[in-house]
């Protein structure tokens, strides 16, 4: 299951970094949901981590703690022969955290850097070029472990009017992709279902005979 979810979510990516030009996006069911190519520096969902090498090198770092973590984990569970839905659940968020890894992982070297797409720009990385037209650009890091992740799906729907507080604003605004998918679904199981999955041991109450007096 985890070697599927990483094969798909690595063959999405993979075309919409070839066939997609920068912020290009492409209606699939009407107008609600869309692909949209983006990148982000950062975490699950676009959001960012900091400007300096080290930031981005110890969301990776951790990343990587991370999985081994959750593979040790995996392992000791699978042995102690709990329910395999539960197993699912890991995997689930295995396969997402590695996903994104890869992506900060290899993409640097497998695909050719652009420091003037509006995706590696970041402001205080002190990192600079020139960028035509638009003048000195600073720019993001570079290297293994310090790639951009790959974005791509988007729901485009609104809450109604007449709803207090939300009326008009998009009910999910983040773009994400099959990682953060596979890592949502994973922790939603292991919430909804945490009863089944860590049942509470009864504690029998232990009688002591009464002294007589």
């Amino acid at each position: 299951m985890v070697a599927l979810i990483l094969l798909l979510d690595q063959i999405v990516k993979i075309y919409i970094k070839t066939h997609f030009s920068p912020g290009e996006d492409y209606a699939v069911f009407g107008d609600w949901f869309v692909l949209e190519y983006i990148e982000n520096q950062g975490m699950a969902f676009g959001t960012t981590f900091g400007n300096q090498m080290w930031h981005k090198l110890a969301l990776s770092i951790f990343r990587v703690i991370a999985i081994i973590g959750i593979c040790y984990y995996w392992y000791k569970q699978a042995k102690e022969g709990v329910r395999r839905e539960f197993l699912i659940a890991i995997g689930l968020i295995l396969a997402g955290a590695t996903g994104n890894l890869i992506d900060s992982m290899f993409y640097d070297f497998v695909f050719p850097y652009d420091p003037c797409m509006g995706f590696n720009h970041l402001e205080g990385s002190g990192i600079k070029t020139d960028c035509g037209i638009f003048g000195e650009i600073e720019t993001r890091h570079t290297g293994f472990l310090l790639g951009n992740v790959v974005d791509m799906f988007k729901f485009q729907a609104n809450w109604p009017e007449w709803m207090p507080w939300l009326g008009g604003k998009e009910v999910f605004p983040a773009i994400w992709n099959v990682a953060d998918a596979s890592i949502t679904s994973g922790v939603i199981l292991v919430f909804i279902r945490q009863r089944k999955y860590f049942p509470k041991k009864k504690v029998k109450e232990s009688r002591e005979p009464r002294a007589e007096s």
